[in-house]
């Protein structure tokens, strides 16, 4: 089973994943979660598949999401016009953001990563 691992290097939570998935001998591609930001319409698809409140995608103690007052327009911002804000910026999503095709994981939690990728 080959994972998609949208990671930000210089994140230490996303490099103790990266070190959780290497110790358990899962093949991943690495996706920098800056560079290469998943699209809206991956976005998308990653949420519905993942079960979780949309909100659960957004890094909410990053720099970014206070700048862009972010809180405040998740109150009143359609679905769409949320996917659309997440796309636009990688340091928006929470990291790392983990997909087999059918499962996802957002964040790192070693008990959430036992039960979903090994």
């Amino acid at each position: 089973m080959a994972l998609t691992f949208y990671w930000y290097p210089k994140c230490g939570t996303c490099r103790n994943a990266k070190k959780w998935l290497e110790q358990h001998n899962l093949s991943f591609e690495e996706v920098h979660i800056v560079e290469q930001p998943p699209s809206k319409e991956v976005l998308e698809n990653l949420y519905q598949k993942s079960g979780l409140e949309l909100k659960k995608f957004f890094n909410t103690s990053g720099q970014k999401y206070r700048e862009l007052g972010v809180k405040d327009k998740m109150k009143t911002a359609s679905e769409d016009e949320l996917l659309t804000l997440l796309a636009s910026d990688g340091m928006l999503i929470k990291r790392p953001l983990v997909t087999d095709g059918s499962k996802v994981t957002v964040g790192f939690n070693e008990q959430m990563f036992e039960e979903n990728w090994k």
